[in-house]
């Protein structure tokens, strides 16, 4: 038998046996699953600057949604809902020219009537515990 076979003969059976102990470990673990959204079906009652808020921004804002893991490392209150320090002017500066990770949002997306609605619900705030 050449030196070549019996080297390949010997790099299977160690990856065999590779294979072998690699199957005796658990699988690494997943990510967490993601959050459910809030959605209108959570606030059925919402009108107004809410429902809208819940329409168009909650799905990160929300409670558990993606735009608070990065507010949340900064050690800041995450939840706009909660937040009793934000002002009209600039909430909507902020949705229209977008800030940090948060994209503009255009008035094709979000009407100036309805970014008002919103930012009039969130200046009032802070809405105590949002769902």
């Amino acid at each position: 038998m050449s030196k070549f076979v019996s080297l390949a003969i010997a790099s299977f059976a160690l990856m065999g046996c590779a294979a072998a102990l690699a199957q005796d470990k658990p699988p690494p673990p997943g990510p967490p699953p993601m959050p459910k959204p809030l959605t209108l079906v959570d606030r059925p009652n919402a009108t107004g600057g809410e429902k809208l808020y819940v329409e168009h921004c909650a799905m990160c804002h929300g409670p558990n949604g993606m735009g608070q893991g990065l507010l949340a490392r900064e050690g800041k209150q995450p939840d706009l809902e909660k937040r009793g320090d934000l002002r009209k002017p600039y909430i909507v500066f902020a949705a229209r020219h977008g800030i940090g990770n948060m994209p503009a949002i255009p008035p094709g997306e979000v009407s100036d009537a309805d970014l008002n609605a919103i930012a009039d619900y969130l200046a009032a705030g802070p809405h105590g515990e949002a769902k």
